[in-house]
């Protein structure tokens, strides 16, 4: 036998490694995760993302670009390179770029405080520097967004029982929003009206409690102001038994969700007056005997005996005896069982009685601005007497026996809703009276501000804190006079205000119901009167004295003297000031200023024995000038018209020594007092010696 082998051949082909791709960019939309974008190589079947940061260190394989590095801390920065992936194996990583991850979402806490309230709080967000939370109203498209550096928002103006998401992102400090969190809170449900109140019939007295089903509530409850309470979580009603028979108490309904439970209803009085039907009957209602049944009887009767003595009865082969009960009385009342033998030998008398009256002809009256007296007649059944007003949260301004009640303290230009409740020990309090109502006096407006319009009029700006029908009256009180003005606006204008004069000013405000406090008064100063006259007299050539009368109501003066060439001002406590700087020969408004004084002054000899003064002025030569020679033998006097620049005088003794003194006249005829002498000593003819000038010493004044 021969065997042949047949030996084959195998060839191995080895592909090479894929080439290094590239990456184009790296982001982060959620703090777990950062996404690559890079650039795909030929031949290569998936691809290696590689993220390393301080001693974490992973790889996640994906098949095409982009991909995504998941399980990463949040606002962590990484270095990401990729690898390209083949059956020969895989390329060298790229080059790295490094990316962080966006921030973690607050964990948002929504609560409802109440039912247009929802209260949203979170724990500080790392990194996070601002958060921008975004509410919408379960079924509607419409949203609210608001960005807020606090962890505490609180959005109102909802609407009760009804369901809102509210998404929270926070953003870091390079602009990025991080994660984001949806919540649903519901706002607590509106409070339910309470429809009607029964009182039930049975082997128990109970009542039956209805109301308004609302948006958002899930489970209801009823309670009574004794205690008493049922709940429903699917009908608009609910009982409580057992009740007393004879008992005033009110019912209210609360509705509940999972956000808490709603403001309660308004509370619904009922009185169980035996098994009274109606609940809302405040003088009389419809009572009934119930007893329990007794075998072997055929019939019944019951006899109520009113405590006035009026008496009734009635015969039924039932348990139940109706009659008509008053308010405020004392009922006694005994049944007794009958059949063939007769009647039952005895019978348990019970003594039941009313809920005190309501009080009728109540009256209200505004005794001061912020008190009401209340006043009624007593009424049947009352011990003593609540007042309570809706306005003051129920708080009970009087417990009294007597009929009547202050309320005071009270809110100027509001209406009180005054009630009076009727009680008794046995029966407690009659919570069915109405209420009446009225209003306490105007608010007093307070004055703002008082302008003034003219020289003698004012006009005051003030608060008006009522209805737009107050009169408002504006009164100053002078001393020498009042003046008013009304308005019903917020300002008024006072009139005919005598200059100088002081003002208390007040405020009162009047409507129907009466008159308000006065005001907080304000001073009001009218502005000085002026003086009834000025004098300008001057003192030197530069130097001029104002002097007034005084004005009524001045405390201080300004006094001015303006000119072209310039100014001068004075601010005095006095009724006279000394004003300096003055340019002499100048108009000044509320004076005229006297030239200058004349100058180079000589005196002469004349041939007919005269002596003539020459000067010189440097003014215009606009006014008078009166001349004066005094000798030692003589004193003469020459007036100089205005234009003249000389005067001649006779002179009688010669050989004298003379004073001259040259000095202009004002138009008011007033001579300047300050002008320069001059000291001439006069010869008689013939002689040799010549006429002598001696100047005394004399004192410039320049101002």
């Amino acid at each position: 036998m021969i065997f042949f082998y047949i030996l084959g051949t195998t060839s191995i082909i080895c592909s090479p490694a894929p080439e290094v791709p590239s990456i184009e960019q790296a982001y982060s939309k959620h703090s777990d995760s950062i996404t690559v974008e890079f650039t795909e190589v030929s031949g290569a079947t998936s691809y290696i993302l590689r993220a390393q940061s301080g001693d974490f260190f992973s790889e996640t394989m994906v098949r095409s670009s982009p991909g995504t590095v998941v399980q990463l801390q949040p606002y962590t920065d990484y270095k990401l390179s990729v690898m390209s992936v083949n059956s020969g194996g895989r390329s060298q990583p790229s080059y790295p770029i490094e990316a962080r991850t966006v921030v973690m979402a607050p964990k948002l806490n929504t609560t409802s405080p109440d039912n247009s309230t929802i209260l949203v709080t979170w724990p500080p967000v790392k990194n996070g520097i601002l958060y921008m939370l975004c509410i919408i109203r379960s079924g509607s498209s419409s949203r609210i967004k608001l960005n807020t550096t606090d962890t505490t928002v609180t959005f109102d103006g909802l609407e009760p029982g009804t369901t809102y998401c509210i998404k929270g992102t926070a953003w870091d400090s390079e602009g990025r929003a991080g994660d984001d969190l949806t919540v649903c809170q519901i706002t607590r449900p509106p409070s339910p009206d309470v429809t009607f109140v029964q009182v039930t019939l049975g082997r128990s007295l109970g009542i039956a409690v209805y109301w308004v089903l609302v948006q958002g509530g899930e489970n209801y409850m009823a309670w009574t102001t004794n205690g008493q309470n049922c709940t429903s979580t699917v009908n608009s009603y609910c009982y409580i038994i057992p009740v007393e028979c004879g008992q005033n108490h009110s019912v209210a309904v609360v509705a509940y969700n999972s956000a808490g439970p709603s403001d309660p209803s308004q509370p619904a009085e009922y009185i169980t007056c035996g098994y009274i039907t109606h609940t809302s009957t405040p003088v009389a209602g419809n009572c009934s005997v119930v007893w329990d049944d007794v075998p072997l009887v055929e019939h019944y009767v019951a006899f109520i005996k009113r405590d006035d003595g009026t008496e009734k009865s009635c015969n039924t082969t039932g348990t139940t005896c109706p009659f008509s009960c008053m308010c405020g009385y004392t009922y006694l009342t005994t049944v007794f069982p009958y059949n063939q033998a007769g009647s039952s030998p005895y019978a348990q008398v019970r003594n039941y009685t009313t809920i005190p009256c309501c009080p009728q002809d109540v009256t209200i009256k505004l005794v001061s601005t912020e008190t009401l007296e209340v006043m009624w007649p007593s009424v049947k059944g009352a011990e003593l007497y609540e007042t309570t007003a809706a306005q003051t949260n129920d708080v009970i301004h009087c417990n009294d026996t007597a009929p009547v009640c202050a309320l005071s303290d009270l809110r100027c230009n509001t209406a009180y809703s005054v009630t009076v409740t009727p009680c008794s020990e046995l029966r407690g309090c009659n919570r069915t009276c109405a209420p009446h109502t009225h209003e306490t006096a105007p608010c007093a407006p307070e004055i703002l501000t008082m302008t003034q319009t003219n020289n003698s009029t004012f006009t005051i700006l003030f608060t008006t804190p009522n209805n737009p029908k107050t009169n408002y009256t504006i009164t100053a009180f002078g001393r020498y006079g009042t003046h008013t003005c009304q308005s019903r606006n917020n300002s008024c204008q006072l009139t005919q205000l005598p200059c100088g004069s002081t003002y208390e000013v007040i405020g009162v405000a009047t409507t129907t119901v009466g008159r308000s406090l006065p005001g907080f008064s304000k001073t009001l100063e009218t502005g000085p009167c002026c003086p009834t006259y000025v004098n300008v007299t001057q003192v030197t050539q530069a130097m001029t004295n104002v002097t007034w009368s005084s004005g009524s109501g001045a405390r201080s003066y300004v006094t001015t003297l303006t000119s072209s060439r310039g100014h001068a001002k004075c601010h005095t406590l006095d009724n006279h000031c000394l004003m300096g700087c003055i340019t002499c020969g100048t108009n000044y408004i509320s004076s005229k200023i006297i030239q200058k004084t004349p100058v180079r002054v000589k005196l002469y000899r004349r041939a007919n024995n005269s002596l003539r003064v020459y000067w010189r002025s440097l003014g215009a030569l606009m006014q008078n000038h009166t001349v004066e020679l005094n000798g030692t033998a003589a004193d003469y006097t020459c007036i100089a018209a205005a234009g003249s620049k000389y005067c001649d005088i006779q002179e009688e003794t010669c050989g004298d020594v003379y004073t001259v003194v040259v000095a202009p006249v004002g138009q008011n005829g007033i001579k300047v007092n300050f002008c320069q002498p001059r000291r001439y000593s006069v010869l008689c003819p013939g002689s040799n010696a010549g006429m002598g000038k001696h100047p005394l010493n004399y004192k410039l004044h320049i101002v």
